[in-house]
């Protein structure tokens, strides 16, 4: 292998082409096979791409360099290289050079810019059609990306040129030659799909803050180009229509967002961030500009829809797609987005398109909305089955969540259509668009092992609670705007309306009771709590209402409707699968049911529905066949039906006497526990009073709350198996997948145009960290951005020449600590810079990829050369920080004027919370996962806060206890806060917080803290010591196994240092330290009082008060109280008390 190495250095070293692309040819070769190139691609940086060579050479060299990893002195190479080349006589080598631009580091990308500016101008404007064809893409390809505008940014120069070179990108898409026009067309494509994708910046590794100026910047190009096309739509439109067919493809993106853009005003709201007015105005008036927007975008539509016949399946699908984007614009038509759907879904059973189902049902159930009335109906049962197959569960949810949403606008525009007047639409009823064949099978199957149809219950059923609550408001329009406007006009024209479409979604997922799902019940309790919802809102528990009470017609057609489905519920009991999910159907519907109108006549009818429930109760308290159901559920299932006994039989004197008899047995038999005894014997001393007080209300007797508490985990019973675990992932996906669509996030041009800079999106800048020393001759800052979603790191650093001197050559070396890795996976960086000036900052950065949650950190070395000079022979000492072919090269070289000075920096230390993720949860879902967390871990931390004075007073005002002061940091930390008790009395308080790592381990923290006063100041001092303690659980011991290896840094990451770590034995003896001086005190205050002399007795006038006082001591005395001393440690009468507060807490709450 040495030997084929060596043949092929000797062969790029010849002067002759063929032999040479021979040579890259056969290295191209091995590179392909995973053999290491490094010793050729130095030779291929030396004799080919910094030599002078012909255009095919140059090709081979550059592909072979993207296939290895280079040091930066062959960086170095290669960009000189490329900058001789652009003054090359020859057009296609110059072009070659061109095109590796795209591939150059990002931290070497812009200084060859920028050093290389009027060349790439002059490159832009050649006559040669190949060199502006690689110069057009190249540009398309890096300008966009965020690496630039940050350049931009920091040099007002650059940003002029880089302005400068998109407007004749832009003017390069009217170009003579089709390649060229193509490539313009993406080029301006990438630029206004960078907006607001930031994909291309993603892969280039670049994650940077989104400052104001550098948002200013983007905004401005994208403005220019929209003007740019909306002045020239015509030309553009013609020219698009010469290029070939498969160009044609390029130029459909730019077009139609530039149009749409102008025609909706976003143009209007990037002027607003960029400062600038360059927005199109007519000469006469608003009104002609809106005309003309909208001749405008019927232009454009006239010009794309005869592609939509195209035999080329990607043209189809990217025309489709941007024409559905044009029929929510003002002026759009529904025709408009039926032709796209329609030409969308011929696209389902060719060949050549079967990678793209997902995208074809992505983008019709999106655009659902924009259809009429009757191709929606036409369409549902279609789009259904295909949803059916798509195979990744997000993309499932999202589009069953679309096609949810629109069964109950179809369902409610047909109502409201009827309450009109109209001729009522066949098919628009929930029932008539889920009658499909194979839809109805599932429903009614029992068992399946399809999640299909508890995926579709599930979104249904949320999709009616996210109806029922009040709908967002749209002040712009959008994709969304339409939908949102419709269901709020159908839910808004009576407060009821919404419940109409939920009872016709009740009544079709009806089988659902009877599945049987091996062990999931998550979309039953959805339907379930759906039920008890309407059954409260009808209050089903009083009987059907009648006119004369107020009720309109179609109030008593609903309620009867409602009552008839707990009826056929009830008859359902017998054939429910499970014994859990009998428990909760009785559950639903024992606190709504309508007792007083079953008939007396057939109290002993084994079909009565009363009779029906007690069996059923009955088979619920005697089930013991499975020792599983035993062991996970029964405690919850007799729980929940001893209070469905309770509540019929306060109620129906028939019941008490039926659910008696069952009590008893069951409280007789080997099956209930001594809780359960107990509980049966309260019950049953409440329906021995109802009984023999009819006439007065008994308490028991409560009033219906439509609360179903088997959903949401309210209570606290736990289930470790494999279906609780699948519930929790099918809720996840389906309330994400909801939430999005009914109350998507506002995009960010929304949210910088209504709320300015001071919005969420415009971040502020990190606080930088100083790494080097006082004295060192370079000084050194960094700070850090992370981006969990990609799972990388990136190093920003600003070295300072602090001489005054220039330096010519200085290497920063960074190493790495922990579980990071460089992209390229190589072991050491390098970043080489040149020519420092005195006291000019010059700044540098490195992207590393984050392993796993561990402590890291970024070691950072600088080798400066005081004396600009050769290299000579000889030996450098630190060869352990670099790369190993730089080691090799380095190892025999040495400066002419002196060996180098090399400074070693401060290690950059990578806190543990940074990478953490914010996980936000309800407070009763973080007690439910609190118990099951595996890992657990405690410390106690303690800190000082001003319990008087300006600040405690500003901290009451502002509603915060000052002793809850010394967490104040953690307000800006990636954690959530689930819930806080703060208890004023005590003056103590709870709080939890939980997280999620970003490799997906759940960490959770409660922090329980107390004040204790210091033994060096009095009760008049201004400053308190506070103590608390820290509770942490984890999913993954290895998590809690790094935080507490230095738990002294994990507070000081969490509090910014506030909070010091106190051992427990330093705890135990303070506490015996207060305890010493309490007994001191006390034993001193009894001498005090032992030594002082005894009172006189007063003097008695009256010889029978002396008679009195003398028998006054012969009383007996009284028996001592009970003594008030407990066995409970200090902790434990600790969190006692903060659990009777929180229990007091919640009753306040519910009593309101």
């Amino acid at each position: 292998m040495d030997g084929l190495l060596a043949q092929i250095r000797a062969e790029l070293a010849s002067n002759d082409a063929i032999r040479q692309a021979q040579a890259l040819l056969q290295a191209l070769q091995l590179a392909a096979a995973g053999k290491d190139m490094s010793s050729v691609c130095r030779a291929a940086c030396d004799e080919i791409i910094a030599s002078p060579a012909n255009a095919v050479c140059k090709k081979l060299a550059f592909d072979l360099i993207r296939a290895t990893r280079l040091t930066w002195q062959q960086w170095e190479t290669v960009c000189r290289g490329i900058k001789n080349d652009f003054d090359f006589p020859d057009p296609d080598v110059t072009a070659a050079g061109v095109s590796f631009l795209a591939a150059i580091p990002s931290w070497r990308l812009g200084k060859l810019i920028t050093d290389c500016s009027k060349e790439i101008s002059n490159c832009i404007t050649s006559e040669n059609n190949h060199l502006r064809y690689a110069i057009t893409e190249t540009l398309g390809s890096i300008l966009a990306r965020d690496d630039v505008v940050n350049l931009c940014e920091a040099s007002a120069p650059l940003s002029d040129r880089v302005a400068t070179w998109w407007k004749q990108i832009g003017q390069t898409m009217l170009d003579v030659s089709d390649a060229v026009s193509r490539v313009a067309f993406e080029a301006v494509g990438r630029l206004l799909s960078e907006f607001t994708t930031k994909r291309m910046s993603r892969l280039a590794g670049d994650k940077l803050i989104s400052t104001e100026a550098s948002l200013a910047i983007r905004s401005n190009w994208v403005i220019s180009m929209c003007n740019f096309v909306w002045e020239k739509r015509n030309l553009l439109m013609a020219r698009s229509l010469v290029l070939p067919i498969e160009s044609f493809r390029s130029t459909v993106q730019p077009l139609v967002f530039a149009i749409k853009a102008v025609a909706t005003g976003m143009v209007e709201e990037m002027q607003a961030i960029s400062g600038g007015n360059t927005s199109p105005r007519g000469p006469m008036g608003e009104d002609f500009v809106n005309a003309e927007r909208i001749l405008a975008v019927s232009d454009l539509v006239s010009h794309l829809v005869p592609f939509l016949t195209s035999l080329d399946p990607s043209l189809v699908f990217e025309v489709g797609v941007n024409l559905l984007s044009l029929a929510d614009v003002p002026g759009g038509k529904p025709e408009w987005a039926s032709a796209s759907v329609t030409a969308i879904l011929t696209l389902w059973d060719r060949q050549e398109f079967m990678a793209g189902r997902e995208s074809i049902v992505k983008a019709v159930v999106q655009n659902l909305q924009l259809l009429d009335l009757h191709m929606q109906v036409s369409l549902f049962k279609k789009l259904l089955t295909m949803v059916r197959n798509l195979r990744v569960e997000a993309d499932r949810m999202q589009a069953l969540a679309c096609i949810c949403r629109t069964a109950l606008c179809v369902d409610l525009f047909a109502r409201e259509s009827v309450k009109r007047g109209q001729k009522p639409l066949p098919g628009t009823d929930i029932a008539s668009l889920f009658e499909d064949p194979r839809t109805k099978e599932d429903l009614t199957s029992v068992s399946s092992s399809s999640l299909f149809r508890e995926e579709l219950v599930a979104c249904l059923v949320e999709s009616c609670f996210q109806l029922s609550l009040p709908l967002p408001r749209q002040t712009a329009t959008g994709t969304e705007s339409r939908v949102i406007g419709a269901l709020a006009y159908g839910a808004g024209y009576e407060a009821m309306s919404w419940t109409q479409t939920a009872l016709e979604v009740v009544e079709v997922c009806r089988p659902c009771v009877k599945w049987d799902c091996e062990g999931r019940t998550y979309a039953m309790d959805c339907y379930l709590k759906l039920l008890v919802r309407l059954c409260h809102i009808y209050d089903t528990r009083g009987g059907v209402k009648k006119v004369k009470d107020g009720a309109s017609q179609e109030q008593i057609l609903n309620e009867t409707r409602l009552q008839k489905l707990q009826r056929e519920l009830v008859k359902d009991l017998s054939e429910v699968a499970t014994s859990r999910l009998l428990a909760r159907l009785i559950w639903a519907l024992a606190e709504h049911f309508d007792l007083d109108g079953l008939d007396p006549l057939l109290a002993d009818d084994p079909e009565d529905p009363l009779n029906i429930i007690v069996a059923n109760v009955r088979k619920v308290l005697f089930n013991g066949d499975s020792p599983l159901n035993v062991a996970t559920n029964r405690l919850q299932d007799i729980q929940a039906v001893l209070l469905c006994s309770q509540h019929l039989g306060s109620r129906y004197p028939r019941a008490a006497q039926l659910f008696t008899k069952e009590l008893e047995d069951f409280r007789a038999s080997s099956f209930s526990d001594s809780v359960s005894k107990h509980q049966c014997r309260l019950i049953l001393q409440i329906f021995k009073h109802t009984l023999k007080h009819p006439e007065s209300s008994w308490a028991g007797s409560a009033s219906a709350t439509g609360d179903y508490p088997f959903s949401h985990h309210k209570l606290s019973v736990q289930f470790f198996d494999a279906s609780a675990a699948q519930d929790r992932k099918i809720e996840d996906l389906v309330r994400k997948a909801v939430q999005e669509l009914w109350r998507p996030p506002p995009s960010e041009l929304l949210l910088l145009v209504t709320k300015g800079a001071d919005s969420s999106v415009l971040k502020s800048a990190p606080s930088s960290h100083t790494l080097s020393a006082s004295s060192d001759p370079c000084y050194v800052e960094a700070y850090h951005l992370m981006d969990p979603i990609d799972g990388r790191l990136t190093l920003h650093m600003k070295i300072l020449n602090m001489t005054e001197q220039e330096i010519n050559q200085v290497d920063v070396r960074i190493g790495l600590i922990g579980a990071l890795q460089f992209m390229d996976g190589s072991l050491q960086a390098m970043r080489n810079l040149q020519h420092l000036q005195s006291q000019e900052p010059t700044s540098c950065s490195i992207t590393v990829t984050v392993l796993h949650f561990k402590r890291c950190a970024l070691c950072v070395q600088m080798i400066y050369y005081p004396f600009h000079g050769g290299m000579a022979n000889g030996d450098l000492d630190d060869v352990e920080y670099g790369e190993e072919d730089a080691i090799r090269s380095r190892r025999t070289l040495k400066t002419d004027y002196g060996e180098p000075i090399i400074l070693r920096c401060q290690p950059y230390l990578v806190p543990l919370t940074e990478l953490l993720l914010p996980h936000k949860c309800s407070p009763v879902e973080f007690l439910r996962i609190w118990p099951s967390l595996p890992a657990i871990s405690e410390f106690t931390g303690a800190y000082v806060y001003e319990g008087s004075g300006f600040k405690a007073t500003a901290a009451v005002e502002s509603g915060t206890p000052p002793f809850f002061t010394g967490l104040r940091a953690l307000e800006e930390k990636p954690f959530f806060q689930v819930c806080s008790h703060v208890l004023r009395t005590v003056a103590g308080f709870q709080v939890c917080y939980a997280a999620k790592t970003w490799h997906g381990d759940f960490l959770g923290m409660v922090i329980f803290g107390a004040s204790e006063m210091s033994r060096n100041v009095d009760f008049g001092d201004e400053t308190t010591t506070m103590m608390c303690k820290f509770v942490l659980r984890a999913s993954s011991s290895l998590v809690l196994d790094e935080i507490t290896a230095d738990v002294q840094q994990w507070l000081d990451d969490l509090t910014d240092g506030a909070v010091t770590y106190v051992s427990e034995e330093d705890v135990q003896s303070a506490a015996a330290e207060r305890l010493k001086r309490s007994m001191q005190q006390m034993a001193m205050f009894k001498a005090a009082v032992a030594a002082r002399p005894p009172p006189s007795p007063p003097k008695q006038d009256d010889d029978d008060d002396d008679a009195g006082s003398e028998e006054k001591p012969k009383e007996p005395k009284e028996p001592k109280e009970p003594s008030t001393l407990t066995t409970y440690t200090a902790e434990e009468i600790e969190h006692r008390a903060l659990q009777a507060a929180v229990l007091q807490e919640w009753e306040m709450f519910r009593a309101k």
